[in-house]
């Protein structure tokens, strides 16, 4: 570039037809960007470490206990025990991955670390779904590991137990697919929650309020009014659980009359989702950091 140019009001930092020659901030690098913060938190591998852990553990129990008792079973009861085995350990993981996705959005107010992020990102609402969307990708791959593991596992402590995995039956299938779906609806509750509110302590504890004391609660009242029962079916964790269910059984305990079909209950898991997410957005955009 001459010094003719230069002096004519373009810098080095500039082209000639007057755009900046330096990238701005895209939706691409802040995905990078979040993908950095995200691996470089110690509090991100030991959650993710304790999900896994947490699936091939209980599916590794119940393996154990349906061999130490020498089980048996065929057709369907063996491929309902088969579902069960490799399914349940979504109930551990579910509260690991909770807490994951809480701490993704709230340990950046709780540090500071947002005022950073929202200057790098002024418009507000790309950072927020960067941040959505590494969640999204590494806990569904978590929980596709977790699952494989299990799987693995267990397969020779089940050999000649009867019990199985049927991979042609549909049911089997979409039983199993879920476990991802669920873990990942669950992930995103808890990070829209954590948007919300913004304090760590208080979005885990809402979470889990949400997942494990409110089924508690209705389950008590189910026991004495009939409406409970009906109500409890349209809790978040009750209906999505729905998804893994199988033969009458689904993680959460017996299929009722009252219970959501497997999509329709996974679809509301999703629709509150969808809902705390838009909240959280309105109020990123009109909160000071």
């Amino acid at each position: 570039m001459s010094t003719t140019t230069l002096a004519a009001g373009t810098t080095p930092a500039t082209t000639s037809a007057g755009r900046a020659a330096r990238p701005g901030v895209t939706f691409g690098r802040l995905v990078v960007a979040e993908w950095i913060k995200f691996r470089s938190l110690r509090s991100t591998w030991w959650t993710l470490a304790l999900a896994v852990l947490g699936m091939v553990g209980i599916s590794l129990i119940f393996s154990i206990g349906v061999r130490s008792n020498a089980v048996t079973a065929e057709g369907d009861e063996g491929s309902m025990l088969g579902v069960l085995v490799i399914v349940f350990g979504y109930s551990a993981a579910q509260l690991a991955l909770a807490v994951l996705g809480a701490l993704s959005i709230t340990g950046e107010y709780s540090t500071g670390m947002i005022r950073s992020t929202l200057t790098a990102a002024p418009r507000r609402l790309p950072a927020l779904w960067a941040k959505l969307l590494v969640l999204t990708v590494v806990t569904v791959v978590v929980s596709v590991v977790g699952l494989t593991l299990s799987y693995l596992v267990t397969l020779p402590l089940l050999s000649g137990t009867g019990v199985s995995l049927d991979f042609g039956d549909s049911e089997t299938v979409r039983a199993i697919a879920g476990v991802p779906l669920y873990l990942t609806a669950i992930t995103l509750l808890a990070f829209a929650i954590g948007a919300i509110m913004r304090h760590s302590a208080g979005a885990i504890t809402t979470t889990l309020g949400i997942m494990l004391v409110l089924p508690m609660v209705f389950s008590i009242l189910g026991v004495f009014f009939s409406w409970a029962a009906r109500v409890a079916a349209y809790l978040p964790t009750t209906a999505g659980e729905q998804i893994m269910s199988f033969g009458g059984m689904s993680g959460g305990g017996m299929v009722s009359d009252v219970s959501l079909a497997p999509w329709a209950g996974i679809g509301l898991l999703g629709g509150y989702v969808v809902v705390l997410l838009a909240v959280a957005a309105v109020l990123m955009r009109r909160r000071d950091a």
